[in-house]
């Protein structure tokens, strides 16, 4: 079975959240899926098999280290840069478990280039017995939260909470116990919690903790930067139309994050990144 490791929203040759990719001929045994993506040992791997011979319809399944996954943008990116690499440029439709979603990827001198369109998206405040849960697990409280937005449970193909800080040090500062809240967020049916802070309104600095499959914290999340996107657009936040999101500078990975948008309410929305093959 050919493994390719791939890095999504990577800046140049560095950086990026690695994901696992394995092109099937057809589809594999769930258990030697999770057991593959164990061995791996990136936040996911995507599994994808074709639909039909043209080679331009996938069916798709997400694997991280202890748990399947709904939906993964990281993991679809470089599932795009693969399907690229051997396909071709163009744009594949991809069903998922839960969702029919779809990928373009164009080939650029640095290497592919990648956009999904994210499932449907929606948000509902968090529950204050959840808020203060979560607060207690990341060691902040109520103070530390930045006013502009409200903490929100966020869905974009997988659920997530979002807790806005005022204080990039603090966001930098990030820290939990993995079993507690591998706990916690399994409870509350949770992929990550995307804690973020506001560096201007259409950019952004974010951590997101994925205990929920045994990983402390991705360098790069594309599902909760659809989810957040929604977020937004539910809140009246002033987009634009487009924002970027930064992530993995506090893990020496940094990432870079597009995401495009309309006003329309739960609409999906486009998650963009550069990729790069990893190969050592």
């Amino acid at each position: 079975m050919n493994i390719q490791r791939i890095a999504a929203f990577s800046q140049g040759t560095s950086g990026g959240n690695p994901a696992g990719v394995v092109l099937l001929n057809e589809t594999a045994d769930e258990k030697d899926m999770a057991r593959i993506a164990a061995d791996v040992g990136y936040s996911e791997t995507a599994f994808a098999v074709p639909e039909d011979d043209s080679g331009s319809s996938w069916r798709v399944r997400y694997f991280s280290p202890e748990s399947e996954v709904p939906f993964c943008g990281h993991a679809t990116i470089a599932l795009g840069a693969a399907l690229g690499e051997r396909k071709g440029a163009g744009t594949y439709a991809l069903m998922l478990n839960n969702a029919s979603i779809t990928v373009d990827v164009e080939e650029t001198s640095e290497g592919m280039f990648a956009t999904l369109q994210s499932p449907p998206t929606n948000s509902q405040p968090v529950s204050n017995a959840d808020l203060q849960a979560l607060l207690s697990l990341f060691g902040l409280t109520e103070a530390d939260l930045d006013p502009r937005l409200a903490p929100a449970r966020i869905h974009g193909g997988a659920d997530h909470i979002l807790l806005p800080l005022k204080d990039r040090s603090r966001l930098a500062a990030m820290t939990y116990d993995l079993d507690a809240g591998r706990n916690l967020m399994r409870q509350l049916g949770l992929i990550t919690v995307m804690l973020v802070f506001i560096e201007d309104t259409r950019t952004f600095v974010a951590r997101n903790a994925f205990a929920s499959g045994g990983v402390l914290e991705d360098p790069a999340t594309g599902a909760a930067a659809a989810a957040f996107a929604g977020y937004l657009r539910d809140a009246g936040w002033p987009h634009g139309g487009q924002f970027t999101i930064r992530q993995g500078e506090d893990m020496g990975s940094p990432s870079l994050i597009k995401v495009e948008l309309d006003d329309t309410p739960g609409a999906p929305v486009r998650v963009s990144g550069r990729t790069r093959q990893i190969t050592d």
